[in-house]
């Protein structure tokens, strides 16, 4: 299985891999749009679900990269992680919010409002536009549902900025959050 999907090697440390993902397209059974914000982890991170090694619930970020990590938060909302590094190491990018550019009524409908801006502005907004459930846990991302798309020219050419992580109570101050600047699609803005 390739770790080599729209122009990133997933091999890669996860905080290059997140900063990358910026403007990459993600679908899943074709919903979807370009991603505008991220949020990397990683084994030897404290706020990583990785860093007390493996369990049940987290085994799939200790997968093989390029899979998808989908887990529930506070149980209520699902997360996607895309895996990185090696088998084995434990790290992943949180996605934490898309521009919403493919089956926008669709996931109007799952999310119950029009307000394109508020579709996927969050990670658990993300999965619930997209109809990710734990079901995607641990599947390649090179295969579908998902399909990944390079950024284009216009994608290359947006500002990303760099700052801490959001909603975190350890590594605080690691800026490992990448988005697109002034998006009004973030989950939140960056400080200037």
């Amino acid at each position: 299985m390739t770790t080599f999907l729209a122009g990133i090697d997933f091999n890669a440390p996860s905080h290059e891999v997140a900063r990358l993902l910026i403007g990459v397209t993600v679908l899943v059974d074709g919903v979807g749009g370009r991603i505008v914000e991220t949020e990397a982890y990683d084994r030897e991170d404290p706020a990583s679900h990785t860093y007390n090694g493996p369990t049940e619930r987290n085994a799939a970020m200790f997968g093989p990269p390029a899979h998808a990590y989908v887990y529930r938060s506070y149980g209520i909302h699902w997360c996607l992680n895309f895996v990185c590094r090696e088998e084995g190491h434990g790290a992943g990018v949180l996605i934490r919010a898309i521009e919403p550019l493919h089956g926008i009524e669709t996931m109007a409908a799952r999310r119950g409002l029009q307000d394109p801006r508020l579709l996927a502005s969050g990670p658990g907004r993300v999965c619930q536009a997209l109809g990710i459930t734990r079901e995607h846990n641990g599947k390649p991302l090179a295969l579908p549902p998902f399909h990944l798309l390079p950024r284009d020219a216009e994608a290359m050419a947006l500002p990303v900025a760099a700052g801490p992580r959001i909603g975190i109570s350890k590594a605080m101050d690691t800026p490992w959050r990448f988005g697109v600047a002034r998006s009004p699609y973030l989950s939140k803005p960056f400080r200037p």
